[in-house]
């Protein structure tokens, strides 16, 4: 057997035969790359601009110039943040467990990250943050937005409110580009009549991941947005190599893409490695499993992460619960399995895309994917707004039921980091 593994082995010839395509002059991929970074100004004004676009004050100094009404909010937060009015995690962990426990009683070496989505519209940020503090709860460490990025950067500074509000509570949030294979892009598929040809035709196709690149490029520099949603293998593969050519972009892979089976894991992550920078360093920040994968899948997978030491960068985020409606089979709730294998495994997220099955089942109007893909104007018009909120809020209110579980079982949770302090 192990002569039989030795023909494994990747030979230098053929590295080196991938290093004479990258670096061919005559590679048009490379070189429509190339010249879209150029386009920009090169990597280091790239990162440059992104900086300047992602500080405090000159976020808040373009939702003045709007005079958006979330200034307000974000002085509210700021206020709450400062006053104290947050639970701290001493105090939550006491809540909790009915008594008083150190730092070193709790795994903190594998705290999970506790993570919600989808942060559509700015305005719920309060009001989950108000239900936070009434009740007690924890805010997420890790926010994922779906809404439209035209229409949000037109929405009285909804998109800059969100990107400061982050950096005030302290959590990270990932946005999701326009650029995918639901505008259109794919000529020969409409609506649920053509459902069987998205099987195999959704994403990127033909030109997108230069399109997604540039699209990419226009939030990092204008608006600071590092971190967006990544679901096909062209643009994890555009993303690595910009990240390589020195643009500080970041990626998580979508539950869209279908990573399924540790194969998948060690593929991504392969190249993952392949692209990395002198420091280890890759765009890859997270790593969304399919909802079909069992404990075993990620036990297998975090081997894979850690032999290519990619275990400090690349989260694992595992679907928790999911929308009620339009995604999967109902009742789905994978809790208890996230408490037994985050004691074995570190850096996972525990996402959130639904209320548990029990509270979704009881709602007039239980939450439904498809409408994150909801135009604002529609949602006004049909009377959903409040509607959708409570859904969100219903989100929250799962997450914290999944904190308290990891509480008990002596696991540390990751929440938002400037609200909740030892």
């Amino acid at each position: 057997m192990s002569d039989l593994r030795k023909k494994l082995a990747l030979s230098p010839e053929r590295l080196d035969e991938i290093n004479a395509l990258l670096l061919d002059p005559r590679n048009d991929l490379v070189n429509r790359l190339l010249e879209l970074v150029e386009r920009y100004g090169g990597p280091e004004e790239i990162n440059r601009k992104a900086e300047e676009a992602r500080r405090p004050e000159n976020l808040r100094f373009r939702l003045q110039e709007e005079k958006s009404p979330y200034l307000s909010d974000l002085d509210w937060l700021t206020e709450a943040r400062d006053a104290g009015k947050f639970i701290s995690l001493p105090a939550y962990y006491r809540k909790v467990l009915g008594r008083e426990v150190s730092a070193g009683e709790l795994n903190t070496k594998n705290a999970v990250t506790l993570e919600i989505s989808a942060l559509q519209f700015f305005p719920w940020l309060k009001d989950q943050a108000e239900r936070a503090i009434e009740r007690r709860q924890l805010m997420p460490g890790r926010f994922i937005r779906v809404r439209n990025m035209a229409e949000q950067t037109k929405d009285k500074g909804d998109t800059l409110a969100t990107a400061l509000a982050m950096q005030i509570v302290g959590a990270s949030y990932v946005e999701t580009l326009d650029t995918k294979g639901t505008d259109g892009s794919n000529l020969h598929l409409g609506g649920p009549e053509t459902i069987t040809g998205y099987f195999g035709g959704i994403g990127q196709p033909n030109d997108y991941p230069l399109k997604w690149a540039a699209e990419y490029l226009k939030y990092y520099t204008e608006y600071g947005i590092r971190q967006v949603l990544n679901i096909n293998p062209g643009t994890v593969l555009i993303a690595y190599m910009m990240h390589k050519l020195g643009i500080d972009n970041q990626f998580k892979i979508s539950v869209y893409m279908g990573n399924d089976n540790p194969f998948a894991v060690l593929w991504t992550l392969m190249a993952a490695r392949l692209f990395s920078r002198e420091d280890g360093s890759t765009s890859l920040i997270g790593f969304n499993f399919s909802n079909s994968v069992n404990n075993a899948t990620i036990r297998e997978s975090d081997v894979i992460r850690r032999a290519l030491d990619l275990t400090d960068n690349v989260r694992f985020e595992h679907h928790i619960t999911e929308t009620y409606k339009s995604i999967i089979r109902q009742p789905y709730l994978r809790r208890d399995e996230l408490v037994e294998v985050a004691a074995e495994v570190p850096n996972i997220s525990a996402k959130h895309e639904g209320a548990d099955p029990d509270i979704d089942a009881g709602r007039e109007h239980p939450s439904d994917i498809l409408e994150y893909f909801l135009p604002k104007e529609e949602i006004l018009a049909k009377g959903l707004m409040d509607t959708l909120r409570d859904n969100y809020l219903d989100k929250h209110e799962a997450l914290n039921r999944t904190a308290d579980a990891l509480t008990r079982a002596g696991i540390g949770v990751v929440a938002a980091g400037n609200l909740h302090q030892w």
